[in-house]
């Protein structure tokens, strides 16, 4: 990353947690963006990535509670929970004093995005859903059929929605990250970001996320009382996403949808046609 494009970090207590997030860019710009990672992540390799490209925007890196640099969850796992995600993002929209703003939303990342333009339609202009995860049940029958099917490993896939999500999550470091890759130098290049910051996933809120039963959520019931306009960026090698998710959004909430060639992470592959479809939508 260039050292010419610079950031402020910030923590702070909202909704009754700590947030670690950073903003960059223009405080005068005509777009806020904030940017919401995929389940138990962190924001940090998508702004090490994306802050040169998004430099005419104002940007938000918010680890969401329980991930990355915010304050690990707390006993209680029921504090882990999509109503409370969305409630910390209206928090931080306060506290930022922002009119309105533009969530881009990764994987689980877009449930967050598109719960928030649910319940906040005036606060949000479009909605960005990057490699979205909506119908968690038929993700896990995905993960789990693909998994078996690209390792040639014999899976016994249970019936039961909890137990499709643990058996998913026990494979999750040696064989389902195969099905988010197109080739090995993505992933390496992942990897190698990943170890320069020293953050690595929550298990904290994957198991939350399990005590939860969130793997029985099917999202798209709630798409008929969203009317904010949707993007969405997947993937073509992505198993995980496209086009069984993508589905969901294009024929329940006609959401246009933009390929890139690459996996679960368009924006780690190809910096610069991200944020070239970003800027089209939002100009």
């Amino acid at each position: 990353m260039d050292e010419g494009f610079e950031f402020v970090a910030h923590l702070e207590t909202l909704n009754g947690v700590e947030l670690y997030f950073e903003v960059s860019g223009p405080e005068d710009a005509d777009q806020t963006l904030v940017y919401l990672h995929g389940l138990g992540y962190n924001s940090y390799a998508f702004r090490e990535v994306m802050i040169e490209h998004l430099s005419a925007y104002r940007v938000v890196y918010l680890d969401q509670r329980g991930c990355g640099r915010s304050a690990p969850l707390e006993a209680d796992p029921e504090l882990f929970t999509v109503d409370a995600l969305v409630d910390d993002l209206e928090a931080l929209r306060v506290h930022l004093s922002l009119r309105s703003f533009v969530p881009v939303g990764h994987a689980f990342g877009a449930v967050i995005a598109l719960e928030y333009a649910r319940r906040y339609p005036h606060q949000v202009s479009h909605v960005i859903a990057v490699s979205p995860w909506v119908h968690f049940p038929e993700l896990a029958s995905q993960l789990l059929s693909s998994a078996a099917r690209l390792t040639e490993r014999n899976l016994d896939i249970p019936e039961d929605p909890e137990a499709r999500a643990e058996l998913a999550f026990s494979l999750r470091e040696d064989l389902l990250s195969v099905l988010y890759f197109p080739n090995q130098a993505a992933r390496l290049h992942l990897e190698f970001i990943d170890t320069e910051s020293a953050l690595y996933g929550s298990g904290a809120a994957q198991e939350a996320f399990i005590f939860n039963r969130l793997w029985e959520l099917e999202y798209p019931l709630y798409f008929p009382e969203i009317r904010t306009p949707v993007l969405c960026i997947a993937g073509e090698y992505d198993v995980t996403s496209y086009p069984e998710q993508t589905d969901w959004l294009q024929d329940l909430l006609g959401a246009d949808l933009e390929l890139m060639a690459a996996g679960h992470y368009p924006w780690l592959e190809d910096a610069p046609a991200f944020a070239a479809l970003l800027e089209r939508v939002l100009e």
